[in-house]
């Protein structure tokens, strides 16, 4: 009860609870996305027929191209590239009209800016859709009709999203994004306030006090592993109403699963409040794991992708075995029977990390 209310009395704490993991989430749900449109398109078409206007209104019409610029001179391209005032240029050469009427094949040139490789590459896919799609008609002044091909596709291939049918990223990012912001805040929380009370005096008055070891380190840890939950379910019910993202599976096992990843976030906050004297050095020490685990996770980067020796390394990350949970729970439905090599993995890390941190925390104080 006293560290409850040492911790709430404390205004920028409040802020640093409450207010951070909302800022955070909306922040980060809106600019950590993968989704690639309104691609800055520069045009030079030397044609000027109908035939060329209608290609470019396909890509305008599409919603991932936004014309910047319209010029006649193709070095205009390369220098809008070289600027960074667009992504890629699109040049129709004279004569594209009249090869598409005889039926010669037709041709346009995309030049993209690779400085993006992702981007550079949607954009090529994009255009490369779009210029197909387009080859299949037959644009004549006032007539735009579908040319009859039965031989040019043989095969028919239809294809269907499961779990995220739109493959909106933002469905996947934002439960990636709650994880991330429970593990900043439960860490700091954790190695912050502990420290806090070596670097002002108070932890001789403490360890005089008639409470063992044990009782200690749980009336420091429990009053945040409670404030953490709470932020579960902040941040879980703003990207659920905020950001629309469904939760197909149950809030319950959900909340099981932040309770053993809470265990291993406080545990490894407790290890880094042993090894630190100010504040400064707990939070320096704090971002020095947060930093790699976050890249070592898979939140941003696919670990099959990997080096080997890094991909060993993630299996000693919480974050690893919790984002697999919450995509899962959210996007998937999936229950227990499918989830639990996760869950037995974040039970066996989390009380690994508490036994060891609390050790240590007992050793420091005798």
């Amino acid at each position: 009860m006293k560290e409850f209310i040492q911790v709430l009395r404390d205004p920028r704490m409040k802020a640093l609870i409450f207010v951070m993991p909302v800022i955070q989430l909306i922040m980060f749900g809106y600019a950590v996305t993968t989704d690639v449109d309104h691609i800055k398109t520069a045009v030079c078409d030397l044609d000027k027929s109908p035939q060329s206007r209608a290609l470019i209104e396909r890509f305008t019409a599409s919603g991932y191209f936004t014309v910047v610029d319209n010029t006649n001179e193709p070095e205009r391209l390369g220098e809008l590239l070289d600027r960074g005032k667009a992504t890629i240029g699109i040049q129709i050469n004279h004569g594209f009209a009249d090869d598409l009427k005889s039926g010669r094949q037709a041709a346009i040139q995309t030049i993209v800016d690779g400085t993006d490789s992702n981007t550079g590459t949607v954009a090529m896919d994009y255009a490369q859709r779009i210029t197909q799609e387009f080859s299949r008609t037959r644009i004549v002044p006032g007539e735009l009709t579908q040319l009859a091909q039965p031989q040019a596709n043989p095969i028919e291939l239809r294809s269907r999203a499961w779990f995220n049918p739109d493959l909106k990223s933002r469905y996947y990012n934002v439960p990636g994004v709650i994880a991330v912001v429970v593990l900043l805040i439960s860490l700091l929380l954790t190695a912050m306030a502990i420290v806090r009370e070596r670097e002002i005096g108070t932890m001789e008055q403490l360890m005089v006090t008639p409470i063992r070891p044990f009782e200690l380190i749980l009336g420091k840890t429990l009053p945040f592993v409670m404030i953490s939950f709470i932020d579960v379910l902040v941040v879980t019910f703003i990207g659920i109403n905020w950001f629309n993202v469904p939760i197909q599976g149950s809030l319950g096992l959900l909340l099981l699963g932040s309770g053993l990843y809470l265990m291993s976030t406080i545990g490894i906050g407790l290890f880094i409040s042993t090894i630190s004297q100010t504040q400064q050095q707990a939070l320096m020490s704090s971002f020095f794991f947060y930093l790699p685990a976050v890249l070592l996770s898979g939140f941003m980067f696919p670990i099959s992708n990997m080096p080997e020796p890094a991909q060993w390394l993630t299996y000693f990350n919480p974050l690893r075995y919790f984002l697999v949970i919450i995509r899962d729970i959210f996007l998937k439905g999936s229950d227990l029977e499918i989830l639990w090599p996760q869950f037995a993995a974040l039970a066996v890390l989390g009380t690994a990390l508490l036994l060891i941190s609390s050790l240590r925390f007992q050793k420091r104080m005798v």
